[in-house]
């Protein structure tokens, strides 16, 4: 083979860690050759610590240990060079390198081995999203979709925000919901709320009815399920709209959640007054106790549905996130890219620590079909965080 090719591999550059090796190697050249042309009256030796201490910032336990390795050879270079190799000095800077070496050693396989954990942690987070979160299309029916999710918890993708879609005839449904708590102890009613909503958005022909299956859900696992000391204490708040795909309007009933962001193409924004029901887990079975808000909602109007999380995100002087205010800036923006600012607009604000988990699902309408236009019937749908980013 040529001699153009790497050295690590045929045809294989150099990786970045690999060319930061060349720094802590040089350090132990200079400082070694430093040490022997200074004469025994200037001692440099033991700065040669300082080329395992820096390896162990980019590189493993090995190759620190090698390069603690190479600082004992520098030090035993240049005590045999000045005739001071076995000399007290000499023996004592070699024994301090060896012993700082073996502890910077250690420190590197607990760091390394805490990776490891965080990253099986997120894989299994991860794994959980897909499973409870199923990816949301891009289009369904006349609707562009995008969603987003951010968890509050370091390290995990997923918690107590949920968002769900469905093609239910000739209209698309939609659900998101906000579990009381966050993180990962707020997942089994998140997966219970997800499953129900998948089986029930086709069973029931209004959306008070499928408010009450949900409840009947919701109540059937807290039985079970709810610890005695929490009664009472669970429950989820959820917005379930219905869109018809001939009619230019939206029906929502709040169970209660937080009213969307409804924009227009004019760049309004709108915050619709809804008449909120009782959440999801509190044992209100009665259809009649959710009522059904309809909106008008056209051609190039959006729709933001969102939890709390946003809403109730605080700056460093603890006041709220202004989404209505803020969203306005890109309301003829499509549904990806009006989630992609909203969601670099917050962590901005918040600093990028957001206080509870955050969900934000943008529906737009592309158009009205023809009464007599035969629409494909999609296959159900549910959202996920790694969907619309």
């Amino acid at each position: 083979m040529g001699s153009r090719q790497g050295r690590v591999g045929i045809g294989q550059p150099w990786q970045p860690s690999q060319l930061l090796l060349l720094i802590p190697v040089a350090l132990i050249v200079v400082i070694t050759a430093s040490d022997i042309a200074s004469g025994p009256n200037i001692v440099l030796g033991p700065l040669l610590v300082v080329a395992p201490t820096l390896t162990a910032w980019f590189a493993g336990p090995w190759t620190t240990g090698g390069i603690g390795v190479l600082a004992l050879a520098g030090e035993a270079v240049g005590g045999w060079h000045t005739g001071t190799l076995t000399s007290r000095n000499v023996v004592v800077e070699m024994i301090a390198i060896a012993v700082i070496t073996s502890l910077i050693v250690f420190l590197c396989a607990v760091r390394d081995r805490h990776v490891r954990q965080m990253a099986q942690v997120r894989s299994v987070a991860e794994a959980a999203q897909q499973v409870l979160m199923w990816p949301l299309p891009s289009r369904l029916g006349p609707l562009r979709l995008a969603c987003v999710y951010l968890a509050a918890e370091e390290e995990a993708d997923i918690g107590g925000d949920l968002y769900a879609a469905a093609r239910t005839g000739s209209a698309v449904r939609v659900m998101i919901g906000d579990v009381r708590g966050k993180g990962l102890p707020a997942l089994g009613e998140a997966a219970l709320l997800l499953g129900a909503f998948r089986e029930a958005a086709h069973q029931h022909a209004s959306l008070p009815d499928l408010a009450a299956s949900l409840e009947r859900s919701m109540t059937r696992y807290l039985a079970d399920f709810e610890p005695e000391g929490e009664a009472g204490e669970r429950f989820v708040t959820t917005l379930l709209v219905e869109i018809p795909d001939a009619e230019p309007l939206v029906r929502m009933t709040s169970c209660g959640h937080p009213a969307p962001l409804l924009l227009g193409p004019d760049n309004t924004v709108h915050v619709p007054r809804l008449h909120p029901g009782p959440p999801l887990g509190v044992g209100v079975t009665d259809p009649a106790d959710h009522v059904v808000d309809v909106l008008p909602f056209g051609p190039g109007d959006t729709l933001v549905l969102y939890t709390d999380g946003v809403i109730e995100a605080r700056d460093h002087n603890g006041v709220f996130y202004p989404f209505a205010e803020r969203a306005a800036q890109w309301t003829d923006r499509p549904p990806e890219a009006l989630l992609h600012h909203i969601e670099r607009d917050l962590l901005a604000y918040t600093g990028g620590r957001l206080g509870d988990d955050a969900a934000l699902l943008a529906i737009r309408r592309a158009h009205i079909p023809h009464p007599d236009h035969h629409l494909r019937r999609d296959t159900p749908a549910s959202a996920g965080s790694s969907c619309g980013t």
